[in-house]
């Protein structure tokens, strides 16, 4: 079980909010992980989860104490869009696992999922002390590579042929950022703000296999994947 402190009460952006999850969030996840389009970025299996899978998952990944989950709000409505988690969380090895869906989509395309990465990484780094993030993402999702390669997650890897959607197979893509490379990007920002540095340029995201998981819509509900 994790210690509290790893609990933030909010994590607050210029767009975003993040705040724990309610019980209330469950009809929410219900309509997010019914979704057919949520589902093939996310899932394994073809298809949307069943009721009872919604609440499971639930349970354990938004209200459990094993995994740090926040619901993501839009900071002018309080609209709750989607949720983000770390996972695996490991005090002694400094590392964690990282899951993201912005489950409404109209709210696709408009930031939302970025910032609430990069709150998220800012925490485990600047907050936690933590070392490493890492995340798995579907190679055709490729909003997906863009935004995480935006927050400095790198490509390190990739199951090869793991998911077969839309006729035909698909690359897994492992992707991780360490404390270091976060700090040395926080540097280059503010250098850059202060007109003493260039822009940081983002990472690649990946290579090969035709791209490769969020429109924001990647936290994988999947057993295989211990969600």
């Amino acid at each position: 079980m994790l210690h509290r402190r790893w609990f933030p009460d909010h994590l607050e952006g210029s767009l975003v909010v993040l705040r724990r999850h309610s019980r209330e969030n469950l009809r929410d996840f219900m309509r997010w992980y019914q979704d057919p389009e949520v589902a093939r970025l996310t899932r394994y299996q073809d298809g949307p989860m069943r009721p009872d899978e919604i609440e499971r998952f639930f349970s354990m990944r938004a209200l459990g104490t094993e995994s740090l989950a926040m619901g993501i709000h839009v900071r002018d409505t309080n609209r709750l869009i989607g949720s983000c988690a770390f996972s695996q969380l490991d005090g002694d090895n400094g590392s964690a696992l990282f899951h993201i869906t912005i489950g409404e989509r109209d709210a696709w395309g408009h930031g939302y999922g970025g910032e609430s990465t990069r709150l998220m990484v800012d925490h485990a780094f600047g907050s936690l002390g933590l070392h490493r993030v890492a995340l798995s993402v579907f190679a055709f999702n490729e909003r997906a590579l863009r935004a995480y390669a935006r927050v400095g997650f790198v490509t390190e890897g990739r199951s090869r042929e793991a998911i077969w959607r839309d006729g035909r197979w698909w690359d897994e893509i492992h992707m991780s950022v360490l404390e270091p490379e976060w700090r040395a990007r926080r540097w280059q920002e503010r250098a850059a703000a202060d007109g003493r540095a260039e822009p940081a340029v983002s990472a690649p995201g990946h290579d090969g296999n035709g791209s490769g998981r969020t429109p924001v819509a990647s936290e994988t509900a999947s057993p295989r994947r211990g969600g």
